[in-house]
Protein backbone atom coordinates (compact mmCIF):
# COMPACT_ATOMS: atom_id res chain seq x y z
CA UNK A 1 0.00 0.00 0.00
CA UNK A 2 1.45 3.21 -1.02
CA UNK A 3 2.26 5.81 1.45
CA UNK A 4 -0.05 8.68 1.30
CA UNK A 5 2.96 10.83 1.43
CA UNK A 6 4.80 9.27 -1.57
CA UNK A 7 5.19 11.31 -4.68
CA UNK A 8 6.55 10.87 -8.21
CA UNK A 9 9.57 12.64 -9.59
CA UNK A 10 8.30 14.95 -12.16
CA UNK A 11 9.35 14.11 -15.71
CA UNK A 12 11.77 16.41 -17.43
CA UNK A 13 10.32 18.19 -20.30
CA UNK A 14 12.25 18.24 -23.58
CA UNK A 15 12.46 21.78 -24.60
CA UNK A 16 13.62 22.48 -28.11
CA UNK A 17 17.13 24.25 -28.25
CA UNK A 18 17.14 27.57 -29.80
CA UNK A 19 17.67 27.33 -33.52
CA UNK A 20 21.21 28.71 -34.63
CA UNK A 21 21.36 30.72 -37.82
CA UNK A 22 23.30 29.47 -40.85
CA UNK A 23 25.34 32.68 -40.85
CA UNK A 24 26.50 32.10 -37.30
CA UNK A 25 27.57 28.58 -38.15
CA UNK A 26 29.48 29.83 -41.21
CA UNK A 27 31.34 32.45 -39.13
CA UNK A 28 32.31 29.90 -36.51
CA UNK A 29 33.60 27.58 -39.20
CA UNK A 30 35.57 30.44 -40.83
CA UNK A 31 37.33 31.47 -37.60
CA UNK A 32 38.48 27.92 -36.92
CA UNK A 33 39.98 27.57 -40.37
CA UNK A 34 41.71 30.93 -40.15
CA UNK A 35 43.17 30.11 -36.79
CA UNK A 36 44.30 26.78 -38.12
CA UNK A 37 45.91 28.30 -41.22
CA UNK A 38 47.53 31.14 -39.35
CA UNK A 39 48.74 28.71 -36.75
CA UNK A 40 50.31 26.55 -39.38
CA UNK A 41 51.87 29.59 -41.07
CA UNK A 42 53.27 30.87 -37.81
CA UNK A 43 54.64 27.43 -36.96
CA UNK A 44 56.25 27.15 -40.38
CA UNK A 45 57.74 30.63 -40.08
CA UNK A 46 59.03 29.78 -36.66
CA UNK A 47 60.61 26.60 -37.92
CA UNK A 48 62.14 28.55 -40.80
CA UNK A 49 63.54 31.19 -38.45
CA UNK A 50 64.96 28.50 -36.20
CA UNK A 51 66.49 26.73 -39.18
CA UNK A 52 67.92 30.00 -40.51
CA UNK A 53 69.36 30.74 -37.08
CA UNK A 54 70.89 27.28 -36.97
CA UNK A 55 72.28 27.55 -40.48
CA UNK A 56 73.44 31.17 -40.34
CA UNK A 57 74.61 31.41 -36.76
CA UNK A 58 75.29 27.96 -35.39
CA UNK A 59 76.66 26.33 -38.56
CA UNK A 60 77.55 29.51 -40.43
CA UNK A 61 81.29 29.31 -40.02
CA UNK A 62 81.40 25.64 -40.96
CA UNK A 63 79.22 26.05 -44.04
CA UNK A 64 81.13 29.11 -45.22
CA UNK A 65 84.31 27.10 -44.98
CA UNK A 66 82.80 24.26 -47.00
CA UNK A 67 81.57 26.68 -49.65
CA UNK A 68 84.92 28.40 -49.90
CA UNK A 69 86.73 25.09 -50.15
CA UNK A 70 84.52 24.20 -53.09
CA UNK A 71 84.95 27.56 -54.79
CA UNK A 72 88.57 28.39 -53.90
CA UNK A 73 91.64 26.47 -55.08
CA UNK A 74 95.04 27.01 -53.49
CA UNK A 75 98.14 26.49 -55.59
CA UNK A 76 101.83 26.85 -54.82
CA UNK A 77 103.63 27.81 -58.05
CA UNK A 78 107.08 26.38 -58.71
CA UNK A 79 109.77 28.96 -57.97
CA UNK A 80 113.05 28.74 -59.90
CA UNK A 81 116.20 28.23 -57.83
CA UNK A 82 118.53 31.15 -57.43
CA UNK A 83 121.50 31.45 -59.74
CA UNK A 84 125.03 30.61 -58.66
CA UNK A 85 127.63 33.03 -60.03
CA UNK A 86 131.38 33.50 -59.68
CA UNK A 87 133.02 36.56 -58.18
CA UNK A 88 132.58 38.51 -61.43
CA UNK A 89 128.95 37.53 -61.95
CA UNK A 90 129.56 34.79 -64.50
CA UNK A 91 126.76 32.24 -64.21
CA UNK A 92 127.72 28.81 -62.91
CA UNK A 93 124.19 27.45 -62.39
CA UNK A 94 120.74 28.68 -63.41
CA UNK A 95 117.20 27.48 -64.01
CA UNK A 96 115.75 27.65 -67.51
CA UNK A 97 112.34 26.68 -68.91
CA UNK A 98 112.37 23.52 -71.01
CA UNK A 99 109.66 21.30 -72.44
CA UNK A 100 108.96 17.59 -72.59
CA UNK A 101 107.44 16.48 -75.89
CA UNK A 102 104.79 13.76 -75.75
CA UNK A 103 103.16 12.10 -78.74
CA UNK A 104 99.63 10.67 -78.91
CA UNK A 105 99.56 8.85 -82.27
CA UNK A 106 95.87 7.99 -82.04
CA UNK A 107 95.14 11.73 -82.29
CA UNK A 108 97.34 12.28 -85.36
CA UNK A 109 95.46 13.65 -88.37
CA UNK A 110 98.52 13.07 -90.51
CA UNK A 111 100.32 9.78 -90.93
CA UNK A 112 103.16 8.91 -88.56
CA UNK A 113 105.59 9.29 -91.44
CA UNK A 114 104.35 12.80 -92.23
CA UNK A 115 104.56 13.89 -88.58
CA UNK A 116 108.08 12.48 -88.29
CA UNK A 117 109.18 14.27 -91.47
CA UNK A 118 107.99 17.61 -90.08
CA UNK A 119 109.66 17.10 -86.68
CA UNK A 120 112.95 15.69 -87.96
CA UNK A 121 114.67 18.94 -89.09
CA UNK A 122 113.54 20.84 -86.00
CA UNK A 123 114.70 18.20 -83.53
CA UNK A 124 117.71 17.17 -85.62
CA UNK A 125 116.74 13.52 -85.38
CA UNK A 126 116.33 10.87 -88.08
CA UNK A 127 112.80 10.27 -89.36
CA UNK A 128 113.16 6.54 -88.73
CA UNK A 129 114.02 7.15 -85.08
CA UNK A 130 110.87 9.22 -84.55
CA UNK A 131 108.64 6.70 -86.34
CA UNK A 132 110.05 3.94 -84.13
CA UNK A 133 108.98 5.91 -81.05
CA UNK A 134 105.52 6.60 -82.50
CA UNK A 135 105.04 2.86 -82.87
CA UNK A 136 105.57 2.26 -79.15
CA UNK A 137 101.91 2.91 -78.33
CA UNK A 138 98.76 4.88 -78.99
CA UNK A 139 99.26 7.66 -76.46
CA UNK A 140 101.59 9.16 -73.85
CA UNK A 141 104.88 8.44 -75.65
CA UNK A 142 107.74 10.63 -74.39
CA UNK A 143 109.69 11.76 -77.44
CA UNK A 144 112.14 14.25 -75.88
CA UNK A 145 112.72 15.35 -72.29
CA UNK A 146 114.38 18.76 -72.34
CA UNK A 147 113.59 20.83 -75.40
CA UNK A 148 114.67 24.45 -75.20
CA UNK A 149 112.11 27.19 -75.68
CA UNK A 150 113.14 28.04 -79.25
CA UNK A 151 112.68 24.47 -80.50
CA UNK A 152 109.41 24.13 -78.59
CA UNK A 153 108.05 27.27 -80.26
CA UNK A 154 108.96 25.89 -83.68
CA UNK A 155 107.08 22.67 -82.88
CA UNK A 156 104.05 24.68 -81.75
CA UNK A 157 104.13 26.59 -85.03
CA UNK A 158 103.66 23.28 -86.89
CA UNK A 159 100.14 23.04 -85.42
CA UNK A 160 100.17 19.26 -85.46
CA UNK A 161 97.42 17.36 -83.65
CA UNK A 162 98.58 14.65 -81.27
CA UNK A 163 101.68 16.44 -79.97
CA UNK A 164 101.85 17.79 -76.41
CA UNK A 165 104.52 20.01 -74.82
CA UNK A 166 104.73 20.00 -71.02
CA UNK A 167 106.79 22.87 -69.51
CA UNK A 168 109.14 22.42 -66.56
CA UNK A 169 112.34 23.92 -65.14
CA UNK A 170 115.79 22.51 -65.77
CA UNK A 171 118.98 23.33 -63.89
CA UNK A 172 121.71 24.28 -66.35
CA UNK A 173 125.46 24.33 -65.68
CA UNK A 174 127.02 26.32 -68.56
CA UNK A 175 130.64 25.51 -67.67
CA UNK A 176 130.02 21.76 -67.46
CA UNK A 177 132.92 19.99 -65.69
CA UNK A 178 134.61 23.24 -64.63
CA UNK A 179 134.03 23.57 -60.85
CA UNK A 180 131.49 20.73 -61.01
CA UNK A 181 132.47 19.26 -57.65
CA UNK A 182 132.08 22.69 -56.03
CA UNK A 183 128.76 23.70 -57.58
CA UNK A 184 127.28 20.19 -57.51
CA UNK A 185 123.93 19.34 -59.07
CA UNK A 186 120.21 18.87 -58.39
CA UNK A 187 118.10 15.78 -59.01
CA UNK A 188 114.87 15.45 -60.97
CA UNK A 189 112.93 16.94 -58.04
CA UNK A 190 115.16 20.03 -58.07
CA UNK A 191 116.78 19.10 -54.76
CA UNK A 192 120.55 19.53 -54.32
CA UNK A 193 122.53 16.29 -54.22
CA UNK A 194 126.17 17.44 -54.19
CA UNK A 195 128.38 20.49 -53.77
CA UNK A 196 126.87 23.87 -52.99
CA UNK A 197 123.57 22.78 -54.49
CA UNK A 198 123.37 20.42 -51.51
CA UNK A 199 124.97 22.43 -48.69
CA UNK A 200 123.15 25.66 -49.63
CA UNK A 201 119.77 24.10 -50.47
CA UNK A 202 117.86 26.53 -48.24
CA UNK A 203 119.69 29.58 -49.57
CA UNK A 204 119.25 28.63 -53.22
CA UNK A 205 115.55 27.79 -52.86
CA UNK A 206 113.30 30.80 -53.29
CA UNK A 207 110.38 30.95 -50.84
CA UNK A 208 107.20 29.61 -52.44
CA UNK A 209 103.91 31.35 -51.58
CA UNK A 210 100.38 30.04 -51.99
CA UNK A 211 97.94 31.76 -54.36
CA UNK A 212 94.17 31.50 -53.88
CA UNK A 213 92.10 31.09 -57.07
CA UNK A 214 88.30 31.43 -56.98
CA UNK A 215 86.12 29.50 -59.42
CA UNK A 216 83.76 31.79 -61.29
CA UNK A 217 80.30 30.91 -62.59
CA UNK A 218 81.63 29.92 -65.99
CA UNK A 219 84.18 27.60 -64.43
CA UNK A 220 87.17 29.89 -64.99
CA UNK A 221 89.66 30.58 -62.19
CA UNK A 222 90.48 34.10 -61.06
CA UNK A 223 93.03 35.15 -58.41
CA UNK A 224 91.29 35.69 -55.11
CA UNK A 225 94.33 36.72 -53.13
CA UNK A 226 97.88 37.36 -54.32
CA UNK A 227 100.58 37.46 -51.60
CA UNK A 228 102.42 40.72 -51.12
CA UNK A 229 105.48 40.91 -53.35
CA UNK A 230 104.52 37.84 -55.37
CA UNK A 231 104.82 39.65 -58.68
CA UNK A 232 108.20 41.08 -57.67
CA UNK A 233 110.27 37.89 -57.62
CA UNK A 234 113.63 38.42 -55.91
CA UNK A 235 116.69 38.60 -58.12
CA UNK A 236 119.11 37.38 -55.48
CA UNK A 237 121.95 35.11 -56.56
CA UNK A 238 124.62 33.21 -54.67
CA UNK A 239 127.98 34.78 -55.45
CA UNK A 240 131.15 32.74 -54.99
CA UNK A 241 134.79 33.66 -54.52
CA UNK A 242 135.79 31.53 -57.52
CA UNK A 243 137.39 33.08 -60.58
CA UNK A 244 135.98 31.13 -63.51
CA UNK A 245 138.73 32.42 -65.80
CA UNK A 246 141.43 30.88 -63.62
CA UNK A 247 139.35 27.77 -62.97
CA UNK A 248 138.99 27.20 -66.72
CA UNK A 249 142.72 27.70 -67.19
CA UNK A 250 143.69 25.35 -64.35
CA UNK A 251 141.37 22.48 -65.27
CA UNK A 252 143.20 21.45 -68.49
CA UNK A 253 146.59 21.97 -66.81
CA UNK A 254 145.65 19.56 -64.07
CA UNK A 255 144.14 17.06 -66.50
CA UNK A 256 147.26 17.09 -68.65
CA UNK A 257 149.61 16.37 -65.75
CA UNK A 258 147.41 13.69 -64.16
CA UNK A 259 147.23 11.84 -67.47
CA UNK A 260 150.93 12.36 -68.14
CA UNK A 261 151.84 10.86 -64.77
CA UNK A 262 149.33 8.04 -65.15
CA UNK A 263 147.97 9.12 -61.78
CA UNK A 264 144.73 8.20 -60.07
CA UNK A 265 143.54 11.78 -59.52
CA UNK A 266 144.70 15.30 -58.81
CA UNK A 267 143.62 18.60 -57.29
CA UNK A 268 144.74 22.23 -57.41
CA UNK A 269 143.79 24.85 -54.83
CA UNK A 270 144.43 28.59 -55.12
CA UNK A 271 143.52 30.62 -52.03
CA UNK A 272 143.89 34.25 -50.97
CA UNK A 273 146.16 33.92 -47.94
CA UNK A 274 144.68 36.95 -46.15
CA UNK A 275 140.95 36.41 -46.60
CA UNK A 276 140.67 32.65 -47.10
CA UNK A 277 138.78 33.19 -50.36
CA UNK A 278 139.22 30.25 -52.71
CA UNK A 279 139.73 31.53 -56.24
CA UNK A 280 140.29 28.07 -57.71
CA UNK A 281 139.46 24.56 -56.56
CA UNK A 282 139.97 22.14 -59.43
CA UNK A 283 139.76 18.35 -59.44
CA UNK A 284 140.45 15.71 -62.02
CA UNK A 285 138.74 13.52 -63.03
CA UNK A 286 135.62 15.66 -62.96
CA UNK A 287 132.12 15.26 -64.42
CA UNK A 288 129.41 17.18 -66.26
CA UNK A 289 126.64 18.09 -63.77
CA UNK A 290 124.21 18.45 -66.68
CA UNK A 291 124.59 14.68 -67.10
CA UNK A 292 125.59 13.67 -63.59
CA UNK A 293 123.92 10.28 -64.00
CA UNK A 294 126.63 9.28 -66.48
CA UNK A 295 129.45 9.77 -63.95
CA UNK A 296 130.65 7.53 -61.16
CA UNK A 297 129.34 8.81 -57.78
CA UNK A 298 132.96 8.97 -56.57
CA UNK A 299 133.42 12.04 -58.76
CA UNK A 300 130.64 14.00 -57.08
CA UNK A 301 132.72 14.77 -54.00
CA UNK A 302 135.31 17.50 -53.61
CA UNK A 303 138.16 15.22 -52.63
CA UNK A 304 140.36 18.14 -51.58
CA UNK A 305 138.15 18.28 -48.47
CA UNK A 306 136.84 14.71 -48.22
CA UNK A 307 139.94 12.55 -48.73
CA UNK A 308 142.73 12.34 -46.17
CA UNK A 309 146.39 11.86 -47.02
CA UNK A 310 149.75 12.16 -45.31
CA UNK A 311 151.29 15.47 -46.42
CA UNK A 312 154.93 14.41 -46.39
CA UNK A 313 157.59 17.11 -46.60
CA UNK A 314 155.11 19.90 -47.39
CA UNK A 315 154.47 19.86 -43.62
CA UNK A 316 158.09 20.61 -42.70
CA UNK A 317 157.78 24.43 -42.78
CA UNK A 318 154.96 24.17 -40.23
CA UNK A 319 157.17 22.11 -37.89
CA UNK A 320 160.00 24.61 -38.21
CA UNK A 321 157.58 27.49 -37.50
CA UNK A 322 156.52 25.79 -34.25
CA UNK A 323 160.15 25.38 -33.16
CA UNK A 324 161.00 28.98 -34.11
CA UNK A 325 157.96 30.25 -32.21
CA UNK A 326 159.16 28.36 -29.13
CA UNK A 327 162.70 29.72 -29.63
CA UNK A 328 164.29 26.27 -29.54
CA UNK A 329 166.04 26.97 -32.87
CA UNK A 330 167.02 29.80 -35.19
CA UNK A 331 167.34 29.68 -39.00
CA UNK A 332 171.12 29.36 -38.72
CA UNK A 333 171.13 26.81 -35.86
CA UNK A 334 173.25 23.76 -36.71
CA UNK A 335 171.33 20.51 -36.42
CA UNK A 336 172.89 17.06 -36.36
CA UNK A 337 171.90 15.41 -39.63
CA UNK A 338 173.43 11.94 -40.08
CA UNK A 339 172.56 9.81 -43.07
CA UNK A 340 170.23 7.59 -41.04
CA UNK A 341 169.04 6.98 -37.50
CA UNK A 342 166.95 4.32 -35.77
CA UNK A 343 164.13 5.17 -33.37
CA UNK A 344 162.30 2.43 -31.51
CA UNK A 345 163.69 -0.07 -34.03
CA UNK A 346 162.35 2.00 -36.95
CA UNK A 347 164.99 3.16 -39.44
CA UNK A 348 164.76 6.74 -40.69
CA UNK A 349 166.87 7.79 -43.65
CA UNK A 350 167.35 11.01 -45.54
CA UNK A 351 170.21 12.86 -43.87
CA UNK A 352 173.33 14.53 -45.23
CA UNK A 353 175.86 12.72 -43.07
CA UNK A 354 176.87 15.78 -41.09
CA UNK A 355 175.39 18.89 -39.51
CA UNK A 356 173.21 21.38 -41.38
CA UNK A 357 171.55 24.68 -40.60
CA UNK A 358 167.80 24.74 -40.17
CA UNK A 359 167.65 26.75 -43.40
CA UNK A 360 169.48 24.03 -45.37
CA UNK A 361 167.46 21.24 -43.79
CA UNK A 362 164.27 22.80 -45.16
CA UNK A 363 165.77 23.63 -48.57
CA UNK A 364 167.08 20.10 -49.08
CA UNK A 365 164.22 18.40 -47.22
CA UNK A 366 166.37 16.31 -44.86
CA UNK A 367 164.21 13.93 -42.82
CA UNK A 368 166.80 13.12 -40.15
CA UNK A 369 167.48 16.79 -39.48
CA UNK A 370 163.74 17.40 -39.08
CA UNK A 371 163.53 14.63 -36.47
CA UNK A 372 166.20 16.40 -34.43
CA UNK A 373 164.39 19.74 -34.77
CA UNK A 374 161.27 18.12 -33.27
CA UNK A 375 163.46 16.72 -30.47
CA UNK A 376 164.21 20.29 -29.38
CA UNK A 377 160.57 20.62 -28.30
CA UNK A 378 159.05 19.08 -25.18
CA UNK A 379 156.57 16.38 -26.26
CA UNK A 380 153.65 18.01 -24.42
CA UNK A 381 154.43 21.40 -25.94
CA UNK A 382 154.76 19.98 -29.45
CA UNK A 383 151.47 18.08 -29.15
CA UNK A 384 149.66 21.15 -27.80
CA UNK A 385 150.91 23.23 -30.72
CA UNK A 386 149.69 20.76 -33.31
CA UNK A 387 146.29 20.72 -31.65
CA UNK A 388 146.29 24.51 -31.55
CA UNK A 389 146.76 24.49 -35.32
CA UNK A 390 143.66 22.33 -35.66
CA UNK A 391 145.30 19.00 -36.40
CA UNK A 392 142.75 16.22 -36.10
CA UNK A 393 139.86 18.60 -36.76
CA UNK A 394 138.17 20.20 -39.74
CA UNK A 395 138.89 23.45 -41.54
CA UNK A 396 135.24 24.58 -41.58
CA UNK A 397 135.03 25.21 -45.32
CA UNK A 398 131.51 25.90 -46.64
CA UNK A 399 131.32 22.76 -48.76
CA UNK A 400 129.62 19.50 -47.74
CA UNK A 401 131.20 16.34 -46.38
CA UNK A 402 134.49 17.71 -45.06
CA UNK A 403 136.51 15.04 -43.27
CA UNK A 404 138.36 15.70 -40.00
CA UNK A 405 142.04 14.87 -39.89
CA UNK A 406 143.40 11.83 -38.10
CA UNK A 407 145.94 12.29 -35.34
CA UNK A 408 147.51 10.23 -32.57
CA UNK A 409 146.22 10.40 -29.02
CA UNK A 410 148.08 12.61 -26.57
CA UNK A 411 149.24 9.58 -24.57
CA UNK A 412 150.66 7.79 -27.61
CA UNK A 413 152.23 10.97 -28.95
CA UNK A 414 153.95 11.92 -25.70
CA UNK A 415 155.13 8.44 -24.72
CA UNK A 416 156.39 7.21 -28.11
CA UNK A 417 159.25 9.07 -29.70
CA UNK A 418 158.64 7.41 -33.06
CA UNK A 419 155.13 8.90 -33.22
CA UNK A 420 156.62 12.38 -32.83
CA UNK A 421 159.55 11.68 -35.13
CA UNK A 422 157.53 10.68 -38.20
CA UNK A 423 155.34 13.80 -37.94
CA UNK A 424 158.47 15.88 -38.54
CA UNK A 425 158.45 14.79 -42.18
CA UNK A 426 154.67 14.67 -42.56
CA UNK A 427 153.79 11.05 -41.88
CA UNK A 428 151.97 9.18 -39.11
CA UNK A 429 148.92 11.46 -39.37
CA UNK A 430 146.58 12.59 -42.12
CA UNK A 431 144.78 15.72 -43.20
CA UNK A 432 142.95 17.13 -46.21
CA UNK A 433 144.57 19.17 -48.95
CA UNK A 434 142.47 22.12 -47.78
CA UNK A 435 143.94 21.88 -44.28
CA UNK A 436 147.46 22.05 -45.66
CA UNK A 437 146.55 25.20 -47.62
CA UNK A 438 145.13 26.76 -44.47
CA UNK A 439 148.33 26.03 -42.54
CA UNK A 440 150.60 27.48 -45.21
CA UNK A 441 148.44 30.59 -45.34
CA UNK A 442 149.63 31.33 -41.79
CA UNK A 443 153.17 31.59 -43.14
CA UNK A 444 152.05 33.80 -46.02
CA UNK A 445 149.88 36.24 -44.05
CA UNK A 446 151.97 36.86 -40.96
CA UNK A 447 150.71 34.05 -38.74
CA UNK A 448 146.89 34.19 -38.88
CA UNK A 449 144.70 31.10 -39.20
CA UNK A 450 142.01 31.98 -41.76
CA UNK A 451 138.97 29.94 -42.81
CA UNK A 452 138.95 28.82 -46.46
CA UNK A 453 135.59 29.51 -48.11
CA UNK A 454 133.93 29.73 -51.52
CA UNK A 455 130.80 31.78 -50.69
CA UNK A 456 130.74 35.57 -50.71
CA UNK A 457 127.01 35.84 -50.05
CA UNK A 458 123.63 36.60 -51.58
CA UNK A 459 123.64 39.68 -53.80
CA UNK A 460 120.92 41.32 -55.87
CA UNK A 461 121.30 42.38 -59.50
CA UNK A 462 122.60 45.79 -58.42
CA UNK A 463 125.40 44.28 -56.36
CA UNK A 464 123.83 44.96 -52.98
CA UNK A 465 124.59 42.44 -50.26
CA UNK A 466 121.56 40.65 -48.82
CA UNK A 467 123.22 37.89 -46.76
CA UNK A 468 126.76 36.84 -45.92
CA UNK A 469 127.75 33.66 -44.06
CA UNK A 470 129.51 34.17 -40.78
CA UNK A 471 133.16 33.17 -40.59
CA UNK A 472 135.22 32.48 -37.46
CA UNK A 473 137.52 35.29 -36.38
CA UNK A 474 141.07 34.96 -37.62
CA UNK A 475 143.42 33.61 -34.94
CA UNK A 476 147.03 34.69 -34.58
CA UNK A 477 148.99 31.45 -34.21
CA UNK A 478 152.50 32.51 -35.29
CA UNK A 479 154.26 35.81 -34.91
CA UNK A 480 155.16 37.81 -38.04
CA UNK A 481 158.81 37.39 -37.04
CA UNK A 482 158.49 33.62 -37.30
CA UNK A 483 156.71 33.63 -40.65
CA UNK A 484 159.22 36.08 -42.14
CA UNK A 485 161.99 33.66 -41.18
CA UNK A 486 160.24 30.75 -42.92
CA UNK A 487 159.62 32.46 -46.28
CA UNK A 488 163.31 32.67 -47.34
CA UNK A 489 163.73 28.97 -46.57
CA UNK A 490 160.78 28.12 -48.83
CA UNK A 491 162.07 30.41 -51.55
CA UNK A 492 165.38 28.57 -51.30
CA UNK A 493 163.53 25.30 -51.99
CA UNK A 494 162.60 26.71 -55.42
CA UNK A 495 165.90 28.40 -56.25
CA UNK A 496 168.33 25.80 -54.85
CA UNK A 497 166.49 22.72 -53.63
CA UNK A 498 163.87 20.19 -54.64
CA UNK A 499 161.37 22.67 -56.11
CA UNK A 500 163.35 24.08 -59.02
CA UNK A 501 160.67 22.94 -61.48
CA UNK A 502 158.38 25.64 -60.06
CA UNK A 503 160.68 28.53 -60.91
CA UNK A 504 158.94 31.36 -62.75
CA UNK A 505 161.29 33.82 -64.46
CA UNK A 506 160.91 37.33 -63.09
CA UNK A 507 159.03 36.28 -59.95
CA UNK A 508 159.95 35.20 -56.42
CA UNK A 509 158.33 31.83 -55.74
CA UNK A 510 158.35 30.17 -52.32
CA UNK A 511 157.41 26.53 -52.06
CA UNK A 512 157.88 23.09 -50.60
CA UNK A 513 157.81 19.69 -52.23
CA UNK A 514 156.24 16.62 -50.70
CA UNK A 515 156.30 12.91 -51.46
CA UNK A 516 154.56 10.59 -49.02
CA UNK A 517 153.94 6.87 -49.00
CA UNK A 518 150.32 5.78 -48.80
CA UNK A 519 149.14 3.50 -46.02
CA UNK A 520 148.63 -0.07 -47.19
CA UNK A 521 145.75 -0.89 -44.85
CA UNK A 522 147.82 -3.38 -42.83
CA UNK A 523 149.51 -0.99 -40.42
CA UNK A 524 152.35 -0.14 -42.78
CA UNK A 525 153.10 1.72 -45.98
CA UNK A 526 152.89 0.74 -49.61
CA UNK A 527 156.15 0.43 -51.52
CA UNK A 528 154.54 1.57 -54.77
CA UNK A 529 151.70 3.99 -53.95
CA UNK A 530 152.69 7.61 -53.33
CA UNK A 531 151.11 11.03 -53.06
CA UNK A 532 153.17 13.80 -54.63
CA UNK A 533 152.54 17.45 -53.87
CA UNK A 534 153.90 20.95 -54.09
CA UNK A 535 152.71 23.94 -52.09
CA UNK A 536 153.65 27.49 -53.03
CA UNK A 537 153.40 30.95 -51.50
CA UNK A 538 153.25 33.55 -54.24
CA UNK A 539 154.75 36.05 -54.76
CA UNK A 540 157.35 35.28 -52.10
CA UNK A 541 158.38 38.92 -51.72
CA UNK A 542 154.77 40.14 -51.34
CA UNK A 543 152.75 37.05 -50.38
CA UNK A 544 149.14 36.94 -51.47
CA UNK A 545 148.27 33.45 -52.67
CA UNK A 546 148.77 29.89 -51.49
CA UNK A 547 148.79 27.40 -54.36
CA UNK A 548 148.75 23.64 -53.81
CA UNK A 549 148.89 20.81 -56.33
CA UNK A 550 148.40 17.21 -55.21
CA UNK A 551 148.82 14.28 -57.62
CA UNK A 552 147.64 10.97 -56.19
CA UNK A 553 149.43 7.73 -57.10
CA UNK A 554 151.48 8.64 -60.17
CA UNK A 555 152.42 5.51 -62.09
CA UNK A 556 156.09 4.61 -62.15
CA UNK A 557 157.07 6.69 -59.14
CA UNK A 558 158.09 10.32 -59.13
CA UNK A 559 158.41 13.07 -56.55
CA UNK A 560 156.67 16.26 -55.60
CA UNK A 561 159.46 18.21 -57.26
CA UNK A 562 159.08 16.38 -60.57
CA UNK A 563 155.33 15.65 -60.70
CA UNK A 564 153.52 18.40 -58.77
CA UNK A 565 155.91 21.38 -59.00
CA UNK A 566 155.48 21.74 -62.80
CA UNK A 567 151.71 21.88 -62.27
CA UNK A 568 152.08 24.80 -59.87
CA UNK A 569 154.40 26.60 -62.27
CA UNK A 570 151.80 26.52 -65.04
CA UNK A 571 149.08 27.61 -62.61
CA UNK A 572 151.23 30.57 -61.52
CA UNK A 573 151.75 31.54 -65.16
CA UNK A 574 147.98 31.65 -65.65
CA UNK A 575 147.50 33.51 -62.36
CA UNK A 576 150.02 36.24 -63.17
CA UNK A 577 148.47 36.78 -66.60
CA UNK A 578 144.87 36.96 -65.38
CA UNK A 579 145.58 39.06 -62.29
CA UNK A 580 148.18 41.27 -63.99
CA UNK A 581 150.72 40.57 -61.24
CA UNK A 582 153.88 42.53 -62.09
CA UNK A 583 157.29 40.83 -61.95
CA UNK A 584 159.17 41.05 -58.66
Amino acid sequence: MASPYSFRKPRARNRPSPKQSKFFLWVNSLNFRAVLVWGLLIAAMGALVINLFYVQIVQGKLLRGIAQSQQVTQIRPFMPRRNIVDRDGNILALDRPVFTLFAHPKLFKLSKEEVAEKLSPIMERPVASLIKQFNEGDTGIRIEYSLIEDISNRIIDLRLDGLELIPHQQRLYPHKEVAADIVGFVDGEHVGQAGLELSQQNILTRPSQEIKLRQMGDGSLMPDQIPTGFLNQDDLQLRLTLDTRLQRAVQPILKKHVLKAGAKKGTVIVMDAYTGELTTLASYPSYDPNQYYKAEPERYKTWAITDLYEPGSTFKPIIVAIALENKTIQPDTLIYNPSAITIDEWPITGGSGGSETVNDIVINSYNVGMVHIVDTLKPEVYYAWLRRLGMGGIVGVDLPSESPGQFKSRKSFVENRIDRAVTSFGQGFSLTAMKLVQLHATIANGGKLVTPHVIQGLFDSKGRLYWRPGLPSQRQVFSPTTTKAILPMMEGVVTQGTGKAAQLPGYHVAGKTGTSQKANGFGGYSESAYVTSFVSIFPADKPRYVVLAVIDEPAGGGYGGTIAAPVVKEVLQALTALENIPPS
